[in-house]
């Protein structure tokens, strides 16, 4: 079995500790996993509407306000965005995320921070809310501490 470096997450009230197996290149933009205890908060699938149900033009305006209403949910329990511990990204068309990625990781840590969960991006074929280009489940974990 691989021996494992752990290192303390960026943010200073996560709790949480970043796995990354020896020998492994560090990761940009993702932990490959994430060691945490507490109190957990589910965000199911959310997407870039507003609380209209209004959806911005774009996939980066989309994207933005999906993580604006996953930090609003996370709040109401009791959780921030450096408690996130994992991260699923469902987006329509893998080549409009690739050609976005500069734009993307600017409006990440606006809203996340240099917080970087275990995460994975999936293609789907189409989402529920046909307007909607990307949905993000997310988990945290509220330390145990806190």
């Amino acid at each position: 079995m691989a021996q494992q470096i752990a290192r303390k997450s960026a943010g200073p009230s996560s709790g949480h500790t970043v796995l990354l197996p020896e020998g492994w290149p560090r990761p940009r933009g993702y932990s490959n996993g994430i060691r945490a205890r507490g109190e957990t908060v589910f965000v199911g699938g959310m997407v870039g509407w507003d609380v209209n149900g209004t959806f911005p033009g774009g996939f980066v305006a989309q994207v933005r306000q999906a993580l604006e209403n996953i930090v609003v949910v996370l709040e109401e329990g009791g959780a921030k965005p450096e408690h996130v511990t994992r991260m699923t990204w469902y987006v329509v068309d893998m080549e409009e995320y690739r050609r976005s990625m500069r734009e993307l990781g600017a409006v990440y840590r606006a809203i996340m921070g240099a917080h970087y969960p275990a995460m994975a991006l999936v293609e789907v074929k189409s989402l529920v809310e046909r307007d909607a280009r990307v949905e993000i489940e997310t988990t945290a974990v509220i330390p145990a501490h806190e």
